[in-house]
């Protein structure tokens, strides 16, 4: 099973629970062949803007930031890195493209995951796999394409 610890800065009335973002980990990393560990940290967006200025070097806060663990040659640990999920955004990024927030927050902790395991979106080719292995992931649970104009 994967371990998930999840640091909760910010609180907000709709946040998943533990049990939902356990979930969502576990869909991403279904392909994955190993157990590992996840840190998921809820914050912010002092937090958040903080974070996305000193390592993105861009002003203002994101939805989510993924930091891959760099383990010195040597260390046997499962860690695959952090998550930081910046709540006010994605409760925002819900309201104005009317997606239901719990499959907001499915996407993002799916889309951070994938980040975590390699995935980018830098350029067009990387984009679209990234891009449908969201969506093969969201489908298994039972949320709609995130890219679609539908909820």
């Amino acid at each position: 099973m994967n371990d998930i610890e999840i640091q909760v800065i910010f609180e907000s009335k709709n946040q998943p629970d533990r049990e939902q973002i356990q979930c969502w980990v576990d869909a991403a990393l279904d392909d994955y062949e190993q157990d590992t560990e996840i840190v998921v940290r809820i914050v912010d967006e002092q937090e958040s803007a903080e974070l996305n200025q000193q390592y993105r070097h861009k002003s203002g806060p994101t939805n989510i930031l993924s930091f891959p663990a760099d383990l010195p040659e040597g260390i046997e640990l499962n860690l695959l890195g952090d998550l930081v999920i910046c709540a006010p955004v994605l409760e925002q990024e819900a309201l104005e493209q009317d997606k239901l927030l719990a499959h907001h927050w499915a996407h993002i902790i799916v889309h951070g995951v994938l980040h975590l395991l390699g995935y980018d979106h830098i350029d067009e080719t990387e984009a679209e796999l990234m891009e449908n292995k969201e969506i093969a992931i969201l489908n298994k649970l039972n949320i709609n394409n995130p890219y679609s104009e539908a909820i």
